[in-house]
């Protein structure tokens, strides 16, 4: 009798290719607006490996599975494979797992497996995603960089040497990394191909070209991300960050091109130039610089301690536009009020898995999850009750106005927040000084 052939995790699978859909449609659902940039550098012409920086646990990943319909290969770490029933449904989901340093020099050791299985499903042109820091971290920086992707991309350029192969930094920027309905910048930076890369340093021995080429990575994906220096200085730089953007994106409006760009795409641009200017004031002006930080610092403070979101920070509100949106607030309360009752059940349960959660950064992770299957099922019992309750027509009203609940619902607590947060802001005179003053030296830079 002829053995069936063994199914490998890149192949077509049916189940995988309806759910992608339908994890894509959630995922666009998710968040308010999604940019992609920089979609040239994605070559066409060989096998690909992503690259993504790793700030948001599973967020990362599918924001990354929804840049379009094709399926892709993921690793992830060995431990969450070590439930038998977890391990099947991430298999089935495109995951391999991945030992770390962390885990032990002989459990890294098990990897070879795992390489062989990545290198296979680069050889079928299927994409391939790993994140290069191993692990992630709900800031706006990087950590170190290991070695692992490198020595897959060696391996399967041995095995296919000709076989264009790149690695794609691919650099991830949440409007906010643990708010609901954020938004996301997805920029795709300068591809490296791996093959002339190893050519042109053949002088090299091959830890020497790993070396090399994980600086590179780290440089390229450096200019794709926000990367402010995770030091003391971190809170202290992110608030200046956001103290100025209002100032720098005025600026890179005179230039007409920028008028062209997304507001999201202003603001990354915004923030690393005021990355850069923090930087030369450094060397040009420490004591004038320190004197920023310090401010930065206290208004980082403050700001917290006051219940203050950074949004309110970062925007240029006019009074009209503030006025605009108590307004639509006050009139649409009705609606949202009894949104916000649907939307409760899956609400309520996200509230109390966030009270078992140690790290915030996966709280939009289990939000999403929530969501991805809670909805479904409400959005199916809730019209079998109204239709049961009340007359058809009226029942019918009822469930279509059920339908966008959670996002109505959402959407009025946002803007009360953002309301009081700039009430609150308005109110705080040292801290609009302390802006100012921010504003005002970034602008002599």
């Amino acid at each position: 009798m002829r053995n069936k052939k063994t199914k490998k995790i890149q192949d077509y699978d049916r189940a995988y290719s309806l759910l992608h859909h339908y994890v894509n449609f959630a995922i666009d659902l998710s968040y308010r607006k999604i940019i992609h940039s920089g979609k040239e550098n994605i070559p066409k012409d060989g096998a690909i490996i992503f690259a993504p920086n790793h700030t948001n646990t599973l967020m990362d990943a599918l924001v990354v599975l929804n840049m379009d319909h094709k399926p892709k290969v993921f690793v992830a770490r060995a431990d969450i494979f070590r439930n038998r029933k977890l391990a099947k449904i991430l298999t089935f989901l495109k995951i391999m797992p991945i030992m770390r340093q962390r885990d032990g020099f002989n459990a890294v050791k098990k990897n070879q497996e795992i390489i062989d299985k990545s290198v296979d499903v680069l050889k079928d042109r299927i994409p391939f995603c790993i994140f290069p820091e191993g692990t992630h971290q709900a800031k706006y920086s990087l950590l170190p960089i290991s070695k692992g992707i490198f020595r897959i991309a060696f391996q399967a350029h041995e095995q296919m040497p000709d076989t264009p192969l790149y690695i794609v930094p691919v650099g991830l920027r949440y409007g906010d990394l643990f708010r609901y309905r954020s938004t996301v910048h997805i920029k795709f930076g300068q591809p490296i191909n791996v093959g002339e890369f190893i050519s042109e340093n053949a002088h090299l021995t091959q830890q020497e070209q790993m070396n090399s080429m994980k600086e590179l990575y780290a440089e390229r994906i450096s200019s794709a991300i926000l990367r402010i220096p995770n030091d003391e200085d971190y809170n202290a730089t992110y608030e200046i960050c956001n103290a100025a953007e209002p100032v720098e994106v005025k600026e890179l409006l005179k230039d007409k091109s920028n008028k062209r760009k997304h507001q999201i795409e202003l603001q990354f641009q915004a923030h690393n130039n005021t990355l850069k200017r923090i930087e030369a004031m450094k060397e040009s002006a420490p004591e004038k610089a320190k004197k920023m930080l310090d401010l930065g610092n206290e208004a980082s403070k403050l700001r917290e301690k006051r219940g203050i979101d950074i949004d309110s920070v970062s925007t240029d509100k006019p009074l009209i536009s503030r006025l605009t949106r108590t307004i639509l607030t006050i009139v649409t309360l009705p609606y949202t009020i009894l949104a916000s009752l649907f939307a409760s059940p899956a609400v309520l349960i996200c509230k109390f898995l966030f009270t078992k959660l140690k790290d915030r950064a996966f709280r939009n992770s289990v939000r999403f999850l929530i969501n991805l299957f809670a909805w479904p099922l409400l959005v199916l019992i809730y019209p079998i009750v109204l239709f049961v309750l009340l007359p058809w027509q009226w029942a019918l009203l009822a469930t279509l106005l059920v339908m966008p609940a959670p996002f109505a619902a959402h959407e009025l607590w946002k803007s009360f927040r953002f309301i009081v947060s700039d009430i609150r802001l308005l109110r705080e005179k040292r801290l609009t000084k302390i802006y100012s003053q921010i504003r005002a030296m970034i602008a002599e830079q």
